[in-house]
């Protein structure tokens, strides 16, 4: 077993697997810039040697495999001006795209927690494992933000309208969920995982890998959202986030209630650019694509108002009780909506 020495990340050869395990578990092993850079070197690394047939991401600690990126230390960018926050995202997004093509198999273990930037490294890849354990979410809009890491394109491509429910309210959503939405391809019970490592350490040249996930894989609980499909399709239709919220207090549901008064306490302006976001995708030819989309409109939040007080509620005082500049969705007009992708 070879082992390459980095604190934060660590890379090591377990037969004919390379294993990559994300090693912040005190911050649910969330990404930083030095993170992306070493994973982003060592996956080359590995794409040109044979005697690595299969490539394994996992998180350590109990809780589950990403967070998402260091939003402290993005925001701190943002207010300073320094430029490392866009560093962060062309590297971040670089390595999404990388993964989504990459040359030999790449299977994520997606146990436990997985929020945006965690996404971005798992739900990209060839090979996508959920468990009984796996709560995922594109949570950005909470903190005035919009999905990126590729979210968009996840997004505008699930069923009906699911993908646009789950980016305006960043509803966490189970494995099952993840299975019918196109975030996953395999439920395995979490207890069997160690073992289905040591299946794949010891793959041969040319196995097919999906035959070895498809043999330990399991049925699924019924998904909720295709249980809600009907009313989810009903409420996130069009292209106006004030109607939505009009036609989920007219649906009259709890369900629907609780989507409307969601809908209201997020970022005005980040409910408005997702959706824009969203529907912008569904129009684009590639992953690729949505992420460069995703910088543009990334980089214009920057320049506002809303991210630094999303994170100040939600992560640095956790008062819960963010001041959204504007405050209202009836004051963010179209204009204003599409200069969020502009070239910066």
């Amino acid at each position: 077993m070879n082992s390459v020495p980095f604190i934060d990340v660590l890379f090591f050869q377990r037969g004919h697997a390379g294993v990559i395990t994300l090693n912040r578990p005190q911050s649910l092993n969330a990404l930083t810039g030095p993170m992306v850079l070493a994973i982003s070197d060592q996956l080359k690394i590995w794409a040109d040697d044979p005697a690595v047939r299969v490539i394994i991401l996992t998180g350590a600690g109990e809780r589950g495999l990403c967070a998402g990126g260091d939003i402290r230390a993005l925001c701190n960018s943002g207010k300073a001006g320094d430029g490392q926050a866009e560093s962060f995202w062309r590297n971040e997004y670089a390595l999404n795209d990388a993964i989504a093509h990459y040359p030999k198999p790449y299977v994520a273990l997606m146990d436990g927690l997985v929020m945006g930037g965690g996404i971005g490294l798992s739900a990209h890849a060839r090979h996508r494992i959920v468990t009984e354990r796996s709560k995922l979410a594109m949570p950005e809009v909470g903190i005035g933000f919009l999905p990126d890491v590729g979210g968009t394109w996840l997004l505008s491509h699930a069923p009906g309208e699911t993908g646009t429910f789950l980016g305006l309210t960043g509803t966490t959503f189970a494995g099952a969920d993840a299975l019918y939405a196109g975030f996953a391809d395999v439920l395995i019970p979490s207890e069997h995982l160690e073992a289905l490592i040591e299946k794949l350490a010891a793959v041969n040249e040319g196995e097919d890998v999906a035959a070895i996930l498809k043999g330990a894989a399991i049925q699924s609980e019924p998904s909720f959202l295709a249980l809600q499909r009907a009313d989810i399709d009903r409420v996130f239709q069009g292209d106006s986030a004030e109607a939505m919220i009009a036609a989920a207090n007219a649906l009259g549901t709890d369900w629907s209630k609780t989507i409307a008064k969601t809908l209201l306490e997020r970022s005005p302006t980040s409910v408005k650019v997702t959706l824009a976001a969203l529907r912008r995708a569904r129009k684009l030819p590639s992953l690729k694509a949505c992420l460069e989309m995703e910088l543009r409109a990334g980089l214009h939040i920057l320049r506002g108002h809303d991210f630094y007080e999303g994170v100040r509620a939600q992560i640095i005082d956790k008062d819960r009780n963010p001041k959204w500049q504007p405050a209202t969705l009836a004051e963010i007009d179209a204009a204003t909506v599409n200069a969020h992708f502009d070239p910066v």
